[in-house]
């Protein structure tokens, strides 16, 4: 029962949350939806229960799903505790909860000048790159160009391009996001989610 009354509440946070979030008033929702404003008003406050075939027009007129306005708040943990992941030259830290992943792979890396590549393999894959170092001196290679990015600086570049992040006289420390074939080819396999894994 108590369960039933906070996710009451919680259906009624929402109506008025995306309510105020379009700017509109309650006559302005309570015209899209074909309620009285006082009716509405009710609703929002808890002093009506909520029909369905209410919950159905509000819904439709707020731009959202009934799914959406009932499904139950979380109550997990939000906070990310990246464990950290270390290779010669390079520590990752995965920020990105797995079971969230979109597509995406937002990470910590930590370089240093051990990290060396083989000009003769620089990676290629489809997609693009983003990242923005937190500290030090990155150096980006791309095919032929070097690229310095400094601190607070931030590049992004097609991953078509071979391509290779190093360090500049000492650690660097970078915030990066990878799409999925990036991931692939950058992360190493025991630092990748599991395939299936947040789809």
């Amino acid at each position: 029962m108590e369960q039933e009354v906070e996710l009451d509440a919680l259906i009624r946070q929402r109506i008025r949350g995306l309510r105020l979030a379009r700017g509109w008033s309650l006559d302005a929702l309570a015209a899209r939806c074909y309620l009285s404003p006082s009716t509405l008003s009710r609703i929002e406050t808890g002093h009506r229960r909520i029909a369905l075939d209410q919950l159905v027009p509000i819904a439709r007129a707020l731009g959202t799903s009934i799914d959406q306005l009932v499904e139950p708040g979380e109550d997990e943990d939000v906070v990310i505790r990246p464990h950290p992941s270390s290779h010669p030259g390079m520590t990752t830290w995965l920020l990105s909860p797995e079971r969230a992943l979109r597509g995406t792979t937002v990470a910590k890396m930590r370089v240093t000048p051990e990290h060396r590549y083989d000009p003769g393999d620089l990676r290629v894959h489809p997609g693009r790159e983003w990242f923005t170092v937190l500290s030090g001196t990155a150096r980006l290679q791309l095919a032929e160009r070097t690229i310095i990015v400094g601190e607070g600086e931030a590049a992004e570049f097609s991953t078509m391009v071979p391509h290779a992040i190093t360090a500049v006289d000492g650690p660097v420390e970078i915030l990066t996001i990878f799409d999925h074939d990036g991931e692939r080819a950058h992360l190493h396999p025991g630092e990748r989610p599991a395939d299936g894994e947040g789809a």
